[in-house]
């Protein structure tokens, strides 16, 4: 699979402009690459919570229950203490 780059331009704030040049140096990358890489790996992270989320939220309800989710008081069986 072949990928396409885009260029962009970000505007930084000074310090955040020497933090991110600085970190670079130190991976040995260009800044370009290391914000590439940063992003990449929060969409990743975002993309791989959303589909997770979506997975459990289709998961039909387990034991006997009506397809309800149960109260705090049933979850915790607090309703059999009173």
């Amino acid at each position: 699979m072949k990928s396409s780059l885009r260029n962009i331009t970000v505007t930084l704030e000074d310090g955040v402009a020497r933090w991110a040049r600085l970190e670079a140096a130190r991976r040995e990358t260009s800044v370009s690459r290391l914000l590439g890489g940063i992003l990449k790996d929060r969409m990743l992270e975002k993309d791989g919570y959303q589909r997770a989320m979506r997975r459990a939220l289709a998961r039909k309800p387990f034991l006997k229950t009506d397809g309800r989710f149960m109260s705090r008081e049933e979850a915790h069986d607090r309703a059999r203490l009173r």
